[in-house]
């Protein structure tokens, strides 16, 4: 009688990792500072990802995007935290800084608004603060979602805050726009992705 071992899943070690910023727990569920988090569970949805797995004190998949190889992972950290965990995955996966690229909101960016930037500083945000400190480096690519302003004393209101009915189609909006930028990233380059998301003709507005 001949034993057929039931062949295992290849090895699919990731070519991008690709980090929604956010805060754990339902409170926070739908806040401003939550939309990172809303960008890579839509990534997920459309590749058939389920982000159920935990490690490095987040939840992550591993898998296919438009047939690169790419792990997806949401720290369960507090934000100014975030970097514990894409530290925890680069030292296993040894994905460079450069293919790290980092999904989160930005005040400075009108609601609704998409921005891709292939490096830069923290910018005043605690994710990104965080994810620098991590990775000894700022030569990582960011995918930014605006959330609109605040006045300086409000700011933490504001990024807590949930999105308003009126503004969730824009939400919706820039979240699918956004989960397409990392699928364009992944496909064609952090350069040919910014100027399909970053076009001449349609700059972004900011606030400041």
């Amino acid at each position: 009688m001949r034993w057929f071992r039931k062949p295992r899943d290849p090895a699919l070690p990731p070519e991008w990792m690709i980090v929604g910023l956010g805060n754990p727990g339902p409170e926070y569920a739908n806040t401003r500072h939550n939309v990172g988090f809303l960008v890579v569970e839509e990534l997920a949805r459309r590749h058939g990802l389920k982000l159920a797995k935990a490690k490095h004190r987040a939840m992550f998949a591993l898998g296919q995007i438009e047939g690169v190889p790419a792990l997806v992972v949401k720290p369960l950290t507090f934000m100014n935290l975030s970097g514990e965990a894409v530290r925890g995955f680069v030292r296993e996966h040894g994905v460079p800084p450069e293919r790290v690229l980092v999904v989160a909101d930005d005040m400075a960016l009108q609601l609704g608004r998409v921005r891709l930037k292939p490096k830069g500083g923290a910018g005043g945000h605690n994710g990104h603060k965080s994810i620098i400190q991590a990775l000894g480096s700022q030569n990582y690519p960011r995918l930014k979602v605006g959330i609109g302003s605040a006045d300086p004393g409000a700011a933490v209101d504001h990024v807590l805050g949930k999105f308003t009915p009126d503004e969730l189609p824009e939400v919706r909006r820039a979240v699918e726009l956004a989960a397409q930028g990392c699928e364009w990233v992944l496909t064609e380059g952090v350069e040919r992705a910014m100027n399909r998301i970053n076009p001449p003709g349609n700059p972004p507005q900011t606030s400041a």
